[in-house]
């Protein structure tokens, strides 16, 4: 089965994606077959539907590995690990990258630079990062071929509770900006042992009350608004959920390693 651009398109349209609208994106090209034209036809068929009134924002993470390599991140240089699609999208012209060590996103369209000027001087998934302002802007969450394993959102709503296992701005980085200085940058400090409930995304059979779905190609698609996401991830974490302890009862604490300031 060929997908084409056009394709994508409708599907979306039908899903209800609208122009205007204020997205994050989450991918996986493999997932819908063959797309003809591959990751570009994807980019183009978001940008095309969302038009320049909207905002398209995806994670371009590299998650430390390039620091256990030797090197540093390069904000003009340095991969995303987050798919091949989002490794296209920032590299665009026209599309902004955040300053973040380990977690910087990319941004198209209206609010790009607004998501993405300050994201180095914040909390990494607090409400001013890139995530939080879209979530401020009552944005919504397109998981592509992906399932809610892929979904960037709950660390944000870990973030925002102040879920004990996270450290907002617990490890500093050495970075590369766009004009070439090097300076360093902090970023969040991750968990030394795995969240039960969104590591384990136990929390993905609620989220059928609110999201939407439909196949694109072999694609399952899932749309969210991210403030209807927020409520269920937040009650799950503030509550507890199928035997697993909320935050407060949680002994899981933030690892600690060389970057750790």
């Amino acid at each position: 089965m060929e997908v084409t651009k056009n394709d994508i398109i409708n599907k979306l349209r039908e899903l209800g994606l609208k122009p205007g609208a204020h997205i994050i994106v989450h991918s996986s090209l493999s997932s819908f077959g063959y797309v003809k034209g591959g990751a570009d036809t994807v980019i183009d068929a978001l940008t095309e539907l969302l038009t320049d009134k909207g905002t398209l924002l995806m994670p371009s993470f590299n998650h430390g590995g390039i620091y256990d390599d030797g090197d540093i991140f390069d904000i003009k240089a340095t991969p995303s690990v987050s798919g091949i699609i989002t490794d296209k999208f920032w590299r665009r012209p026209g599309v902004l990258r955040s300053m973040n060590p380990t977690h910087p996103f990319a941004a198209w369209g209206r609010n790009a630079e607004k998501y993405t000027a300050n994201h180095h001087t914040v909390d990494s998934f607090g409400e001013d990062s890139p995530i939080g302002l879209l979530w401020r802007d009552s944005g919504s969450c397109l998981l592509l071929g992906v399932s809610y394993d892929a979904n960037t959102f709950h660390h944000f709503v870990e973030t925002h509770v102040n879920a004990p296992c996270i450290s907002k701005r617990g490890e500093v980085y050495p970075v590369r900006f766009a004009d070439g200085r090097e300076d360093y940058a902090h970023t969040w400090g991750w968990r030394e042992d795995g969240c039960p409930i969104t590591d384990a995304v136990r929390y993905a059979a609620l989220m059928e009350n609110i999201h939407k779905q439909i196949k694109i190609g072999k694609a399952a698609v899932t749309l969210y608004a991210l403030r209807d996401g927020y409520k269920i991830i937040t009650k799950c974490l503030s509550e507890g959920l199928n035997g697993f302890p909320p935050c407060s009862a949680c002994s899981i604490r933030p690892q600690k390693n060389k970057w750790t300031v």
